[in-house]
């Protein structure tokens, strides 16, 4: 099938099993961002019966569960304004994820990498259409529109199809790092194996496309406790692993200078296509009103729309037209910013950062 991985990595003897172009991986269900507790409860309820007393203790631990502490909260309504360059309403990035998933990758504990029996015949094949076939058909559209990528990408990719490095380079595309394989996931591993990995990307996305590494999105959307801080210490300047905003957001921590640029879950074709089922007219209906929305609000701050596309998806014939109708609808208007997410975090950081941070609502 595909040519053996580059990398030995680092042997790690895990859940996953094996030595692959990386550090192996215990799979975890968990993972997720941690959560911390507050010290006490929101409110105070009369003593219970003591067979109930139970009951509402654990109802008052979950209600004492808090947010991430990663960012602040900032009102929507009640923030310092963001101008673009040249007065444009608001910032499009277009997110191709060009993606390398394994045909029968080593099973997790708990998270399969594929929903059928290994060897997954039908769901790899479905994914590979898109390096096939489909990301030349979003090629070919962008390039009409002007619009360039920023790549989410897997950076085996830059081993098994080096040709699709050539030519997205050829566009003026940006490459930031989607981990190594998309059926390789960030849960269990320590904070020195995840540091590995974005070492990794880093230095495969700089040997293969001569760009420096500025923007993270975690494999599988997969994270520890420790993704964020790694990033900022490795000097990754904006992430997509949040959906919580649509402005750029500064993250909390303790070193680095690390944003949180906006990259919507909502208009993802992935969900859209694969779990909600939605037709093409009526996807391209959804992209549509998201952007008329955070344009018309753009004319008080500049707001940033971040579209999430598969080429496996977006690239099928009977949906292509569709995303020539949208790019069209983008590009007709005004005061759009055509951006790579390296471009709107520059400007973000040098125009609007700190005023973010010294805005936040405590």
């Amino acid at each position: 099938m595909a040519p053996p991985p580059r990398h030995q990595g680092v042997a790690h003897h895990g859940e996953m099993g094996g030595t692959a172009r990386f550090v192996g991986v215990k799979a975890l269900e968990a993972g997720t961002l941690a959560m911390n507790w507050l010290s006490r409860p929101r409110f105070k309820r009369p003593s219970p019966a003591p067979r109930a007393r139970h009951r509402a203790m654990e109802t008052s631990i979950q209600m004492r569960q808090r947010d991430t502490g990663l960012y602040d909260f900032l009102p929507y309504n009640d923030r310092p304004m963001i101008a673009w360059p040249g007065g444009a309403r608001i910032a499009v990035w277009v997110v191709p994820n060009i993606e390398f998933y394994e045909f029968d990758p080593p099973r997790g504990a708990i998270r399969q990498p594929w929903p059928r029996p290994s060897p997954d015949v039908l769901n790899y094949a479905m994914r590979d259409y898109g390096n096939r076939v489909g990301l030349g058909r979003m090629m070919e559209a962008m390039q009409r529109f002007g619009i360039r990528g920023s790549v989410s990408l897997s950076v085996a990719v830059c081993d098994h199809f080096p040709d699709i490095i050539r030519d997205c380079r050829a566009l003026g595309w940006e490459f930031l790092s989607h981990g190594i394989y998309n059926t390789r996931y960030l849960y269990g591993m320590s904070p020195e194996q995840e540091r590995q990995i974005i070492h990794d990307t880093r230095d495969s996305i700089e040997q293969h496309t001569g760009q420096r590494l500025d923007g993270w999105l975690s494999p599988a959307l997969s994270n520890t406790e420790h993704t964020i801080e790694l990033l900022a210490e490795e000097g990754i300047r904006y992430t997509m692993d949040f959906f919580h905003d649509d402005q750029p957001t500064p993250l909390k921590t303790r070193s680095g200078r690390l944003m949180s640029l906006p990259y919507s879950w909502e208009i993802n074709d992935a969900p859209s296509f694969k779990s909600w089922n939605m037709t093409p007219a009526d996807y391209g209906d959804m992209v549509k009103r998201q952007f008329d929305q955070l344009y018309a609000e753009g004319a008080e701050s500049g707001t940033v729309m971040g579209w999430p596309l598969h080429p496996f998806n977006l690239g099928q014939p009977h949906r292509i037209a569709m995303f020539n109708e949208v790019l069209a609808h983008i590009t007709s208007h005004d005061g759009v910013w055509l951006a790579t997410g390296r471009e709107i975090a520059d400007w973000y950081d040098t125009h609007c950062y700190d005023a973010f941070r010294g805005h936040a609502v405590v």
